[in-house]
């Protein structure tokens, strides 16, 4: 009888250890679910920089056209010796005042055979095809800033001035965003004369136009611009992006 009971109580032991045992691996199991689920919402939810800061060297060029759709089809055209010098299309614009002034900047591998490409009989052979008028200004830039990221506008400016001194300017011009943005301007990209550092370039997108002609007027960015150490003259230039690469 004594054995008997013995028996019962083991079994009865066993059976209850076993249902605990159960439950706990199934908490247990939950709980990395539970765990494995917040890591890919957080994942999927954490939004990817559009801000590039690593120094990237462009070919701006800006010319007048006779023909627009003329000079397009020989720009096309003459891609494989843009490649071939690692020369990589990127934006195209048109002049808001006049829509046959072009502004064409391009992406550089190379900053030597960049300057050779730009002195290349050739591409002085293709612009003489394509209508161009006069003589086309390039310039060799280093953008040290960039934000990529897509907005509702094409409208832009792009600025050319001389600094005093870098970083006197680009701590002026830090300090200045909202007062930008609050007069219909975002910076698209900023930065400097792949040469010289005095030798600056800025492009912004006009989220206003209104707002932001009246701001390039305004004595306000005279100011702004006089305590950031802009030396001579400020050459501007309005354009509408027509073609991204």
């Amino acid at each position: 009888m004594i054995s008997k009971r013995i028996f019962s109580a083991s079994l009865f032991a066993a059976l209850l250890f076993s249902f605990a045992s159960c439950n706990d691996s199934g908490k247990e199991t939950k709980t990395e679910t539970t765990s494995d689920t917040t890591s890919a919402t957080t994942m999927a939810t954490t939004p990817a920089s559009t801000t590039i800061t690593t120094p990237q060297n462009m070919l701006v060029v800006m010319h007048k056209v006779a023909n627009y759709a003329k000079w397009k089809t020989v720009y096309d055209g003459h891609d494989t010796a843009r490649l071939a010098a690692g020369i990589h299309s990127y934006v195209i614009g048109r002049g808001l005042q006049d829509s046959n002034m072009i502004l064409v900047a391009l992406k550089v591998d190379d900053t030597a055979k960049a300057m050779a490409f730009s002195k290349d009989a050739g591409l002085k052979q293709a612009m003489q095809k394509g209508g161009v008028i006069g003589t086309p200004n390039m310039s060799l830039v280093t953008m040290v800033f960039q934000d990529t990221a897509t907005i509702s506008t094409t409208l832009r400016s792009s600025s050319m001035f001389t600094v005093k001194d870098w970083d006197t300017w680009l701590k002026s011009f830090e300090d200045g965003k909202q007062e930008r943005m609050d007069n219909g301007l975002v910076v698209r990209a900023y930065g400097h004369d792949a040469m010289d550092n005095h030798k600056v370039r800025v492009v912004t997108a006009l989220t206003d136009s209104a707002k932001a002609v009246a701001y390039f007027k305004s004595d306000m960015l005279k100011k702004r611009m006089a305590a950031a150490g802009i030396e001579g003259q400020l050459n501007r230039f309005l354009y509408r992006i027509v073609q991204r690469y």
